[in-house]
């Protein structure tokens, strides 16, 4: 956990820091990223010096930081904070894949807004992160997105036009995830299979198969190993390799979670040879 508004390196990918902001005067330097602050303690009230005024932040508040801006504030109480750091390059290539509205729209400074799929994506990216981003790359560039596309249509109707991938690049991006399991699997990887952008891929993917991209290639890992598992002639540590999976923990962590026993339980619920 961070202290107070230490900076966060430069960086071209989504992340999250935990903070612990002790009371007193604080102020919030410019960064060259976005900055999402979700409010993390019971409430806390803090004078802030760019709106002139007293601000009192619950549980699931949110602050929007953009890139560039500063700020200052002084908090009577100790509190926590996660912070999001979303590059603006993401929410560039959003905004261009979205087209229409969003081409045009741009990230202001938000005080005390609530939004329950900003403040779940949030969550879902700490709970990876406290895990040790078990889950790979692929999710946090769709968490990434996802708030980028919730970001752009805040002021604004819903600016996804729903879609689908044609057989054909349901089809290439199915085969490659196979092909490809045992590999580092990125949205912008089978964004470039498929031939749509990211953003569509997503919502596409989902409406084709009933479960999320990110989600389906988990599935097919699991499964995968599963497969290695009863063949008995390779350990743990060599079935998560060639699944994709960084470790054998990681590859316990998410056999639990699909199937419900770890690779040690299949294991052990084999006929003897």
């Amino acid at each position: 956990m961070l202290p107070q508004f230490a900076p966060v390196r430069s960086t071209s990918e989504v992340t999250m820091v935990s903070r612990h902001v002790e009371a007193g005067v604080h102020r919030l330097p410019r960064a060259s990223h976005h900055r999402i602050m979700v409010h993390a303690s019971a409430a806390t009230r803090s004078y802030c010096n760019q709106a002139g005024r007293y601000f009192v932040r619950r549980a699931g508040d949110i602050d929007l930081v953009p890139a560039g801006e500063e700020g200052g504030f002084e908090a009577e109480t100790p509190f926590e904070t996660m912070e999001i750091v979303l590059p603006p390059a993401l929410m560039e290539r959003v905004a261009a894949e979205l087209g229409g509205k969003a081409r045009t729209s741009r990230l202001d400074t938000r005080h005390l807004l609530r939004d329950q799929r900003i403040e779940h994506l949030a969550r879902a990216l700490q709970s990876d992160l406290a895990a040790g981003a078990s889950s790979g790359p692929l999710f946090a560039e769709s968490i990434g997105a996802a708030l980028a596309v919730r970001l752009l249509g805040l002021d604004g109707p819903d600016i996804i036009r729903v879609n689908r991938l044609s057989d054909a690049q349901l089809k290439r991006v199915l085969e490659h995830i196979e092909a490809a399991l045992h590999e580092p699997l990125s949205i912008d990887r089978l964004s470039r299979v498929a031939g749509a952008s990211s953003s569509h891929l997503r919502t596409w993917f989902k409406a084709a198969m009933g479960v999320t991209l990110h989600r389906y290639v988990l599935r097919r890992r699991v499964e995968r190993a599963c497969v290695l598992l009863r063949r008995g002639d390779l350990s743990t540590s060599e079935v998560a390799a060639l699944t994709g999976f960084a470790h054998q923990s990681h590859l316990a962590y998410w056999m639990r979670r699909e199937i419900g026993q770890t690779p040690r339980d299949l294991r052990r619920a084999q006929p003897p040879k």
